[in-house]
């Protein structure tokens, strides 16, 4: 049976493409996309995740805006990666999905609550801020979610500061929960997401496809891979927020370890940091883990077999 999931997200170029392997994939249903102020402020993020839905034909999922600030600091955004709209680089398309009535926050509640346990995942790949809001809400539903795929975090280099992400900096007492609510987490970070390269043989697969949502991918590479290049160096950028969405299909997509998990609350330096502890093998009850390594071929394997299965959508 497919995997049932709600995408929690702030559209963002790499969460674009998370949205397409989510939709295009048969081992994944997705149930609901979630929108959160981070790459760009909440309205900007959600207008993006309206328009990619619509590029992709993605028709019968509720897509419900979220947490527009964290839980407690000042807001930051990413406009220098995503540019002023959070998706720069493409014609996006005028979004022809509706936006829920209902917050975010209480639409992943509701539908968690309604599902059988252990029958549906999250899958944030923003800021944690709605997620821990929901955990707040209804402490139930921490018992009820199979489990939390998320994509933040490093275990060594950061890229928002030397050693912190930028999902979990932006928001780093929502990661906390997140972290300590006792359910499981698999944290799929830099240490990875820095593996998936949209490498120019990669980029042919795509163009291969040939449809327009292949077209719309490129468009994002183009616009992503320029930014990484002048900002960071990447000759090639960075995929984060499909790799999330990829473990949920395909486990062996990524290598895990389990370890506690931590993040820094109060460094003056280090604020955002997410603390792995690998000195010592972790308890059997311990319920986090991290991604360490990435199987290149099947995840983009994965990307290419979803555009296709998307195909062409009708104008």
């Amino acid at each position: 049976m497919p995997r049932k999931i709600i995408l929690d997200c702030d559209p963002g170029h790499d969460d674009a493409i998370a949205m397409l392997l989510a939709h295009g994939s048969p081992e994944v249903d997705l149930v609901a996309v979630t929108t959160v102020a981070g790459n760009q402020t909440l309205a900007k993020v959600t207008r993006n995740a309206q328009s990619v839905a619509t590029v992709l034909g993605m028709r019968g999922v509720p897509i419900a805006a979220g947490c527009d600030r964290p839980l407690i600091r000042g807001q930051e955004v990413a406009h220098t990666i995503h540019g002023e709209s959070g998706m720069d680089g493409p014609r996006l398309r005028e979004p022809t999905t509706e936006i829920a009535p209902l917050h975010a926050v209480q639409l992943i509640v509701d539908l968690v609550m309604s599902h059988e346990p252990g029958e549906l995942t999250l899958v944030p790949t923003g800021a944690l801020t709605n997620i821990a809001l929901a955990a707040r809400l209804e402490p139930r539903i921490v018992e009820r979610v199979r489990e939390v795929v998320l994509m933040g975090g490093a275990c060594h280099i950061g890229n928002w500061t030397p050693v912190a992400e930028f999902n979990i900096k932006t928001d780093p007492e929502a990661a906390q929960i997140v972290f300590g609510a006792g359910w499981p987490v698999t944290m799929v970070g830099l240490d990875v997401t820095h593996q998936a390269l949209a490498t120019p043989e990669v980029r042919r697969r795509i163009d291969a496809v040939g449809t327009e949502p292949a077209r719309f991918v490129l468009e994002l590479f183009d616009f992503f891979g320029g930014t990484y290049r002048e900002l960071n160096g990447f000759d090639s950028p960075p995929v984060h927020d499909p790799c999330a969405v990829a473990y949920v299909i395909d486990p062996s997509v990524l290598t895990t370890r389990r370890t506690p998990l931590h993040v820094e609350l109060t460094g003056s330096h280090t604020l955002g940091m997410t603390v792995a502890d690998f000195r010592a093998e972790a308890p059997a009850d311990c319920p986090t883990q991290v991604a360490v390594q990435l199987d290149f071929d099947r995840f983009w394997g994965l990307v290419v077999d979803a555009l296709e299965r998307i195909g062409e959508v009708p104008s």
